[in-house]
């Protein structure tokens, strides 16, 4: 346990510090604000952000421990990270998401990458666009690193798929990670992202923010869209946040929720939303 959390987690040296004008700054285990912050006092950009991130992805997802969490990793990633520094640069203002790595279930709809639900038969399918989860993650300044492994189809709970193998936890390499979103609770687990997202018919956000001591959200019906999210059952489905901490996922939550026409349940959310500070209109 101890080799594994010092080869995983303590890797400081090529994998755990990025580098801008001033002091390093320590990606393990940050957060939304702490990026933020660090980004207004000039000691992170944008794209050494995301460069720390890349680098440990490269260091153990295929090798090393070889936790095989990822199935894509993005890539115009570094290029959307310059793009939002110069965005930040020119207007010194910040959105709720603004250059935040996120991860995504490969069951979330992308227009930029392919969505196979794990699956060796949807190899490579690519949809037209966006899930209305992901529009707005984009909307609200995120940056999406990659989609990550599943239990096929979401529809058992260990995280095994045709298409992406066995994903491992990263605290014990001989254990679950939990599912069926394993794959996200593994990359955050590892520090491959600072947050991500799950969906839950039965048990699929909680299972793997338990098993891999992270946050995992399971919203009300109706409260997030599940329009472009390959489907389970239209009665239990819903989809969540999954992070390290319990204020990420409230903004998590703030910028995924809210009425959606392409799935009708989502009605029952309008007028029973709270103002808050990240809620995009």
């Amino acid at each position: 346990m101890r080799k594994i959390l010092a080869v995983v987690f303590l890797a400081a040296g090529m994998c755990g510090y990025v580098h801008a004008a001033g002091p390093q700054f320590q990606l393990m285990e940050t957060s939304i604000s702490d990026i933020h912050r660090a980004m207004r006092a000039g000691t992170v950009t944008c794209r050494s952000l995301v460069q720390g991130y890349l680098d440990r992805i490269q260091a153990y997802d295929k090798q090393g421990p070889a936790l095989n969490a990822m199935l894509y990793v993005n890539p115009k990633a570094l290029e959307q990270a310059e793009a939002m520094d110069a965005e930040f640069k020119r207007t010194g203002q910040m959105k709720p998401l603004h250059c935040i790595p996120v991860v995504l279930k490969d069951i979330f709809d992308t227009a930029d990458m392919p969505t196979t639900a794990g699956s060796l038969a949807l190899k490579g399918a690519q949809p037209s666009k966006d899930a209305f989860t992901v529009a707005r993650f984009r909307r609200a300044g995120a940056l999406i690193l990659g989609k990550t492994n599943l239990h096929e189809f979401a529809l058992a709970g260990v995280t095994v798929s045709s298409l992406g193998g066995q994903t491992k936890n990263p605290y014990d390499l001989s254990r679950t990670p939990g599912g069926s979103s394993g794959g996200t609770g593994a990359a955050l687990a590892a520090n491959f992202a600072v947050t991500g997202t799950g969906t839950d018919t039965v048990n699929s956000i909680r299972s793997p923010a338990s098993a891999n001591s992270l946050v995992g959200f399971r919203p009300t019906r109706g409260l997030v869209s599940r329009a472009g999210i390959v489907p389970v059952a239209f009665t239990q489905d819903a989809a969540g946040p999954i992070t390290r901490n319990v204020a990420d996922a409230a903004v998590m939550l703030d910028v995924m929720a809210g009425y959606d026409p392409d799935d009708p349940v989502t009605a029952f959310s309008i007028g029973n939303i709270p103002k808050t500070l990240y809620r995009l209109p």
